[in-house]
């Protein structure tokens, strides 16, 4: 298995990224109280939008998780630190700072005379906003520098061993949605909150699984290869797994003869059944079918990251002005997306990916620099140790 480059995972995490975009874009006008609300809604949108949440930042930890792993393997414990102290936290303090406080003020635009003057009291906030994506992945890592040096352990060899002989049968891998389920309904009950904070362990732990899973079975190459394999059963399974969320979905009020906890865990079951087998079909099919990463894509991939530190932003400012206007929902919803995609395409193309100091800033490496700049560079990471 190639340790620099998994071409279905390259593809994968540029899809995933633009189908959150996507996501955040129809929210002013599915009614669900974001950010930005239009006056009118569409239920029918809402209907299909909660089935795709179920799995997008899912499969992103596993392939953050993946991507662990391939980094572990040719860098030192150390660099991986340092490395993802430059691509996480360092734009994550950048992004609390200046680019989350717009998305706050816009959100409460009433209770300030002016956005200069709201800054200050919403910068030191620091609320993460969106971007509690990254804050997940910083203490993800924290934890993926143990469990790499445990994978390759002899106790892990036998976790190895099992998950190989699991991935031998079609469905094998499908029946671990029992792990996941157990964490998801077990810590619903205990920590029933909604919240996306990492201090939630419903929440820090469900995605962890994700995360875990994506490093555990990239270790293997029979169990990675075994998801390709067995693409069409686990296809069969997201297919039942979706006819069973959208019956319960639409299920009449059963307050009258089921209590709110066990309604609850009933929704967190199905919706860990769409999760597990929508990432098992996508990480099959992408294996079988995009098996190159072309010139466009290496580039997307870079940029894919700081498009996601600015996309809600360029949303929410744009999208406060459109629905406003007298047109009708399907309108707006086209001129919000055509809109923020060219301005935080351009953003990050124009200004973000020419210059050294705004790619530190937002998590790219550096490109070709002067001599000058090159020495200053080295010397800042020799005095952090690099």
């Amino acid at each position: 298995m190639n340790n620099n480059r998994i071409s279905e995972l390259d593809w994968l995490r540029v899809g995933l990224i633009l189908a959150v975009f996507l996501h955040h874009v129809l929210m002013p006008f599915n009614g669900d109280g974001w950010h930005i609300m239009n006056s009118e809604s569409s239920k029918l949108l809402d209907d299909i939008m909660v089935y795709f949440e179920q799995y997008r930042l899912p499969a992103l930890f596993f392939i953050a998780g993946a991507g662990s792993v391939l980094l572990l393997r040719r860098i030192s414990a150390l660099q991986f630190l340092r490395e993802k102290f430059f691509r996480l936290f360092i734009p994550l303090m950048v992004g609390m700072l200046f680019i989350v406080p717009p998305q706050n003020f816009i959100e409460n635009i009433g209770d300030y005379e002016s956005y200069w003057q709201a800054f200050p009291t919403l910068a030191l906030k620091f609320d993460s906003n969106h971007l509690w994506f990254i804050e997940y992945l910083i203490v993800f890592a924290l934890f993926a520098i143990p469990l790499h040096i445990f994978l390759k352990s002899k106790p892990a060899m036998l976790i190895k061993s099992g998950l190989e002989r699991l991935s031998f049968i079609p469905s094998g891998l499908f029946f671990l949605v029992a792990m996941l389920i157990a964490i998801r309904v077990g810590l619903k009950i205990y920590f029933p909150g909604n919240d996306q904070t990492i201090s939630n362990p419903a929440s820090s732990l469900f995605y962890l699984f994700f995360f875990v899973s994506g490093m555990a079975f990239i270790q293997s190459q029979v169990v990675w290869q075994s998801i390709s394999k067995n693409r069409r059963a686990n296809m069969m399974w997201l297919i039942v797994s979706s006819l069973i969320f959208y019956g319960y979905y639409y299920s009449p009020d059963l307050s009258g003869y089921l209590p709110l906890q066990t309604r609850w865990s009933l929704w967190w079951f199905v919706c860990c059944l769409v999760a597990w087998s929508a990432l098992l079909t996508l990480i099959g099919y992408a294996q079988h079918y995009l098996k190159h990463t072309p010139e466009w894509l290496k580039l997307s991939n870079e940029l894919i990251y700081p498009f996601y530190i600015f996309h809600q932003t360029v949303i929410v400012v744009i999208g406060y002005y459109v629905i406003s206007w007298p047109i009708s929902l399907g309108y707006k919803a086209l001129i919000l997306l055509v809109s923020s995609l060219l301005v935080t395409t351009s953003i990050c193309l124009l200004a973000v990916y020419p210059f050294n100091m705004s790619r530190r800033l937002f998590g790219l490496k550096p490109a070709k620099v002067s001599v000058s700049d090159d020495m200053a560079y080295n010397k800042a990471l020799h005095r952090t140790g690099r």
